[in-house]
């Protein structure tokens, strides 16, 4: 199976591509020339008297790596012209996440592959093709599908009904213009807007470049509208309450949203607490990711969502919001676990920030150590470390308890393959007093 780049992100008009691994030579089809030199004669007669294709179609497309991948139309629009074949179409990249779902022109589908009759087993099928280890890692990053795992049948056929097609194409957040990746249920007044434009401290979201502008000429805030709980360096971490500052708690979600495919939007942000992480400089601090969390969790629910910007990835941010949620479990005295379903790569994330957390202990402990013990240590919930040690096969079941198998090579072969563990965070420039002990 093929890879398929991520969002293109452009910074002060330089383009910055966070690419996958490109699909394999064998994906290369003919493109379709306009003399008909390799067009077939079936292709001429359907560009020339087709009528349009039926939302469900499956079809090949040529996407901008110029290479032909499987899709399915999702949704299509007419344009403005009289021809029958000017219609725009929404597809799906069957082998990819939903991130990747775009508008094509009917000049970039392969009509040759047309499929009216679908065997819905075929979707799942997915061509095997030799790849290195760090072509396999993109592709996981990229195709799974993950998140969805406590909706029922019906309640994900809903939700991919209502957010099939992408509202917003592009956001203007700071030095940044980003492609978004899923449907975010703004105001309708902003439907017929492809590209909005925030304001990175107050996160307030206009229509027009100088709407924004104006705006920043007004604007007083040069940092999220909250209390600045971490400073190292550059970064600076800031605790907002969605009840004192509601307006930029609904407008983060929103923003949010447009990245995150599974999370329900919460308009009543009244019960929770944002931790907005931020890098700063003489002009500000600018948002560089955030995560968020009930005030009274009956779950022991330690993050509720987390996010971290497209431009900032790849960067250890994302480990170092989690490991910022587990420091405030430790102040709290408290046992946490992120609330689910996880994203596809809040999972990955999760995944390699539980596996070197352990390790590290593992490996510096000596003799026994319980499960218990390892999660009064490192505030994770002792499931999460359970299904982890599975995962790694660290763990055996004896005489009808867990017992914890810690051998060095062992370990030393997983600390490699967990890769690096992210920021740091420095416990001694923690400010925090934990929620319900706030006057």
């Amino acid at each position: 199976m093929g890879s398929i780049d991520t969002p293109t992100i452009t910074e002060n008009g330089s383009t910055q591509s966070y690419a996958a691994a490109a699909p394999a030579d064998d994906n290369q089809r003919p493109l379709a020339s306009s003399n008909g030199a390799q067009e077939s004669e079936a292709t001429k007669k359907r560009r020339t008297g087709i009528h349009p294709l039926e939302v469900g179609t499956r079809v090949m497309c040529r996407w901008r790596d110029g290479k032909y991948h499987p899709v399915k139309v999702i949704e299509r629009r007419k344009l403005q012209s009289a021809e029958p074949s000017d219609y725009e179409y929404y597809v799906h990249y069957t082998e990819f996440n939903r991130r990747l779902d775009e508008w094509v022109k009917l000049e970039q589908l392969d009509l040759d592959s047309v499929e009216t009759v679908v065997d819905e087993k075929v979707e799942d099928k997915v061509a095997s093709l030799k790849m290195t280890r760090h072509q396999k890692r993109k592709i996981d990053e990229t195709h799974v599908e993950v998140g969805h795992e406590e909706l029922d049948a019906a309640s994900l056929r809903e939700h991919e009904e209502f957010t099939k097609v992408k509202n917003i194409a592009t956001i203007e957040l700071g030095r940044y213009e980003i492609e978004t990746w899923y449907f975010s249920p703004f105001p309708p007044e902003y439907n017929d807007s492809l590209k909005l434009y925030f304001c990175e401290f107050c996160l307030n979201f206009m229509k027009r470049k100088e709407q924004l502008q104006r705006h920043m000429r007004k604007c007083d805030l040069k940092h999220p509208p909250g209390d600045e709980i971490y400073r190292s360096g550059t970064l600076s971490m800031f605790e907002v309450d969605g009840k004192k500052n509601k307006v930029y708690g609904q407008n983060l979600c929103y923003l949010a949203k447009l990245f995150l495919d599974h999370k329900t939007l919460y308009y009543d942000v009244d019960l929770f607490l944002f931790y907005v992480l931020c890098e700063c400089d003489d002009r500000g601090c600018h948002m560089v990711g955030y995560f968020s969390k009930e005030k009274h969790s009956e779950e022991s629910y330690n993050l509720a969502c987390i996010l971290t910007l497209p431009p900032y990835q790849r960067k250890g941010y994302g480990k170092f919001l989690i490991a910022f949620s587990y420091e405030l479990s430790k102040k709290e005295g408290k046992v946490g676990t992120p609330e689910r379903p996880l994203s596809d790569l809040g999972l990955l994330s999760y995944r390699g920030y539980w596996t070197r957390v352990l390790l590290d202990i593992l490996k510096k402990h000596k003799g026994n150590i319980s499960i218990k013990e390892l999660s009064d240590m490192t505030a994770i919930k002792a499931e999460d470390i359970l299904t982890t040690l599975q995962s790694l096969e660290l763990i055996q079941y004896r005489k009808g308890q867990h017992v914890i198998c810690a051998d060095p090579k062992v370990l030393d072969r997983h600390l490699k393959a967990a890769g690096r563990g992210g920021l740091e965070v420095d416990v001694s420039k923690l400010i925090w007093t934990p929620y319900k002990e706030q006057s």
